[in-house]
This record gives C-alpha cells, sequence and structure tokens, in this order.
C-alpha cells in the first residue's frame, strides 16, 4: 500500500460515519480513526476600554457593554458569509509551501477558480513534498496558513466559496 492509497483512505473515512478501520497486509499494518469530538468554538470580544481625561465611575461600566453589543450585532453577518464557504484542510502533518519551488509562482491565490484535481499547495512530511490537490470546484477566498509554516492533521488550509 503506498502513501496515496493511505491518503485517499483518510479521505473516505473522514467522509463517512465509519469510527475506525484497521488494515494489514504482509507485515504491513494501518489503522485509522476518526475523531469523535464535538468542538465548539466559542468567539468572545474583549472589552476595549478609552483613556480619559478624567475617570467618571459610571462611565467605565457603560463602555463595556457598547463593544460586546457591537459584536453581537456583527456575529451574525460574519456567520453568514463563513456558513456557505468550504473549507480544505490538511491531510496530513508537515510543512505548508505556497509554490512548488523558490522561483515558481504560487499554486493558488486569492481569488484564483479552482477545480478538483488542482493542486493549491504543497505540504513537505519526512523530505517527501505530497501535492495537496483541490475536492471542489470554487473560488479561493482565504489563505489560512502561511507559507513555509508548520501545519497539523486536519487543520484549515483555505476557505473557498463554492461554484
Amino acid at each position: 500500500m503506498d502513501f496515496k492509497q493511505i491518503q485517499e483512505l483518510i479521505r473516505l473515512i473522514n467522509k463517512s460515519n465509519i469510527g475506525e478501520l484497521t488494515i494489514e497486509e504482509k507485515g504491513f499494518k494501518v489503522t485509522i480513526k476518526q475523531k469523535q469530538e464535538n468542538i465548539q468554538q466559542v468567539v468572545a470580544a474583549a472589552p476595549v476600554y478609552t483613556a480619559q481625561a478624567a475617570p467618571a465611575p459610571a462611565a467605565a461600566p457603560a463602555a463595556v457593554p457598547q463593544p460586546a453589543a457591537a459584536a453581537a450585532a456583527d456575529k451574525p453577518k460574519a456567520a453568514e458569509t463563513a456558513a456557505n464557504l468550504i473549507t480544505i484542510k490538511s491531510p496530513m502533518i508537515g510543512t505548508f509551501y505556497r509554490r512548488s519551488s523558490p522561483d515558481k509562482p504560487v499554486l493558488a491565490e486569492i481569488g484564483d477558480e479552482i477545480t478538483p484535481g488542482k493542486v493549491v499547495c504543497i505540504i513537505e512530511a519526512m523530505k517527501l513534498f505530497n501535492e495537496i490537490e483541490s475536492e471542489v470546484k470554487g473560488k479561493i477566498v482565504k489563505v489560512l496558513v502561511d507559507d513555509a509554516s508548520p501545519v497539523e492533521y486536519d487543520q484549515p488550509l483555505f476557505l473557498v466559496e463554492p461554484a
């Protein structure tokens, strides 16, 4: 079993309801388990304090709820725009590269149209350079990782607006 086959198995497991898969071949054993955790993200706005010439006890507490109220008003808009985006995630641990070599152009830039099979980045793992291909059709809206940065398995790399 080669590395591409293992990657494909991981993709299939992630898309299915299978919790665990073990394959044994000629002294080679691979076990793939899906995460079963429910992860909730909590976003809280930090209070913003402004400098005042003469501090007034009544003015300081009134300033705290305003940013929180403004952040709460912005939250639905941000959630609506993020809800229709697809995330391209890292299929492995390694180092993220946006170009195939330093003298080549960036593989995927914000605003680029991508199709399934188009290489969007390279992830180096143990001195092997793996081309990461898109599985979706759409337009890249945001690159979430800096070039030459370490990435974890299942870490979001790109946000894509589906076509």
